[in-house]
């Protein structure tokens, strides 16, 4: 068997969601508890009713692929042509880094800590991966100097998430801005900007750069998981210039052939219904507040999220996360994620995902604050 794939190791994340008992507060898995609108499925219904449930164009749906270049309206990536429709974000990841990247000559690096799922991507491709790794003494701020500054000769692609799991951080305007003028004026082969704005719609500052504005050479990933509560029917899509996208389709093609009837009619409605892709974010505005109000309470150290539905949390200093989480569980009946889980760079470090009931997420922090109070107490 391939030995790429003996030597990736499984997710930390789902262990722990894993050991997960029918007490425990899940603070684990980035699973929104929203349900989603029913009348995106009453439109599919009444459109495969009609229509059945046929293949679509590889590249997705027309009509949906104008519906999403409209609603994003990204400089030089405003048409259907600029878009392919995938399955979930992770496949529109997946293409963009088989698209980009040659094995035998590139190397991709990601702006950690972050999503784990990147880096594993191009070890199975055989690419060669470098992580940079923005300062807890910044609170893992978007450091677009050290970034930059990371970029080798060998390097073909950077990969930024932002709004950021597991550090909650965006990338500011001001650092968009100094990263495009970096990679825009240095020597040698141009350098793609992946961006996964898998978060978007649960960003809460007014300063969070969508680097496709800023950057001509980005490559976008998103799906309607995360906005519409709607994980599980695994709709995402690829955002890139024209000639880019192409390419990528025809990857997309030989990896899946097309992403799913229905959950294409789904998206469709989500886009073509005024405000919908937003129509949770109201909710996550007013449960952010009710999460600070009790990490604040909690005497907690952590960082103020600018978006996600994550929260990041110290441990005391010198605490293992991955002891730390385990220990959570089986004595505090909590789940939460090692920041070991998302590089070394977190380690120290807890992810809290805050999408339960406000009351369950305040039970779950009280806790987890019990917890280290146990430890600097020791």
């Amino acid at each position: 068997m391939n030995p790429r794939v003996f030597e990736i190791p499984v997710s930390l994340i789902r262990e722990m969601a894993s050991r997960r008992r029918p007490s425990s507060i899940d603070l684990g898995l980035g699973e929104p508890s929203l349900l989603p609108s029913r009348e995106h499925f009453e439109h599919a219904m009444r459109y495969v009713a009609e229509h059945g449930v046929k293949y679509t164009p590889n590249a997705g749906d027309p009509e949906l692929r104008e519906a999403i270049a409209r609603h994003y309206r990204y400089p030089q990536m405003d048409r259907a042509e600029n878009v392919c429709v995938t399955i979930g974000s992770q496949e529109a990841m997946y293409v963009a880094l088989k698209t980009v990247l040659d094995p035998a000559r590139d190397e991709l690096l990601v702006v950690e800590p972050t999503f784990p799922s990147y880096s594993k991507m191009a070890a199975l491709q055989g690419v060669a991966v470098r992580g940079v790794a923005m300062r807890a003494q910044d609170e893992f701020a978007f450091d677009a100097e050290r970034i930059a500054a990371a970029v080798s000769a060998r390097t073909r692609a950077i990969v930024i998430c932002s709004p950021c799991n597991p550090t909650t951080r965006v990338i500011s305007q001001s650092a968009a801005d100094e990263l495009a003028r970096a990679l825009e004026h240095r020597a040698g082969e141009p350098v793609w900007l992946i961006h996964d704005e898998i978060y978007r719609e649960q960003s809460f500052v007014d300063y969070a750069a969508a680097l496709a504005q800023r950057y001509p050479r980005t490559i976008v990933t998103n799906s309607i998981s995360k906005s519409n509560a709607l994980t599980g029917l695994r709709l995402g899509w690829l955002l890139a210039p024209a000639d880019f996208a192409a390419q990528a389709i025809k990857v997309h093609a030989w990896i899946t052939s097309c992403a799913d009837t229905f959950a294409q009619q789904v998206a469709l409605h989500v886009f073509s219904s005024r405000g919908s892709v937003h129509e949770h974010a109201s909710w996550y505005r007013r449960h952010r507040l009710e999460l600070l109000a009790a990490l604040h309470a909690s005497g907690l150290r952590f960082i103020a999220p600018e978006g996600t539905f994550y929260a990041a949390v110290r441990l005391p200093d010198g605490t293992p996360s991955l002891a730390a989480a385990h220990e959570l569980i089986e004595r505090y009946d909590v789940v939460a994620v090692p920041g070991v889980a998302f590089g070394a760079s977190m380690e120290g470090w807890l992810r809290l995902s805050w999408v339960a009931g406000a009351e369950r997420v305040r039970e779950g922090i009280e806790r987890i604050a019990a917890y280290c109070a146990s430890k600097a107490v020791a």
